[in-house]
């Protein structure tokens, strides 16, 4: 070759093509079957309203709760302070002023007075007796005569005398007096005097809300003669307050 200085010519190479990157999938998204990235639209905001409506039911709860607490710390300490108890009522006598059947519609027609006492045994505590009131005498299952209480206040530790004027009428008249004469005949009638007296509690100056008396006593009488004092051989009174 001499002076000529020996040239190698070596061929161009081409680089090789980078690898295919993988696209960044952004938060939230999947992909679909065909390999195609496929987002789903990401929303930051239903996570936190979801931690506000917890946080309110949570609020919700405890303040019920604490009220809850609250209202029966103050019933315990009332009933602590005032110690209140149910009235007691007893059926001193009964007398007859009517009994007799009606030859208009047959019907019996009945008149009864009734005295009761009532005694109040609360220290701190006054009874309101609204109106409203009824009183009824029944025998078995059948009415014979309904009244009311008056209206009145009854004070602390004391005791009132009632006087109940009670009249009505009653289908059947022929069979229930004959019922009526037939237990009569054996010295003891059953009787059945059921009342239901709505009341205020009245604590200190405090008039709280309305209840009623619930009460039922069982009377057993030697006799149904009108115009005289009828004996009351036994008397069994149960009584419940109701709201």
């Amino acid at each position: 070759m001499g002076d000529h200085q020996r040239i190698r010519i070596h061929p161009e190479v081409e680089a090789p093509p980078p690898p295919p990157t993988r696209p960044l999938v952004p938060r939230g998204s999947f992909r679909s079957e065909k390999g195609d990235p496929s987002t789903q639209p990401w929303h930051p905001q239903k996570g936190r309203r979801r931690s506000c409506c917890c946080k309110c039911m949570c609020w919700t709860v405890s303040v019920i709760v604490i009220l809850f607490i609250i209202i029966a710390a103050c019933a315990g300490i009332l009933y602590l302070v005032f110690q209140p108890k149910i009235p007691k009522y007893s059926v001193d006598n009964l007398r007859i002023s009517d009994l007799r059947v009606n030859p208009l519609d047959m019907s019996l027609y009945a008149k009864f007075n009734v005295r009761i006492t009532a005694q109040n045994p609360n220290k701190k505590i006054g009874i309101y007796y609204e109106r409203g009131s009824r009183l009824s005498v029944w025998y078995k299952t059948t009415k014979l005569c309904q009244g009311s209480l008056p209206k009145l206040y009854q004070g602390h530790q004391n005791t009132t005398v009632l006087g109940v004027a009670l009249s009505g009428q009653s289908q059947y008249g022929n069979t229930l007096l004959s019922a009526l004469q037939e237990a009569q005949q054996t010295g003891r009638v059953p009787l059945d005097l059921k009342i239901d007296v709505p009341v205020r509690i009245k604590v200190g100056r405090l008039k709280l809300m309305k209840v009623r008396i619930l009460g039922d006593c069982m009377l057993i009488v030697n006799s149904l003669s009108t115009n005289s004092l009828i004996s009351i051989k036994a008397s069994t009174c149960k009584f419940k307050l109701k709201p």
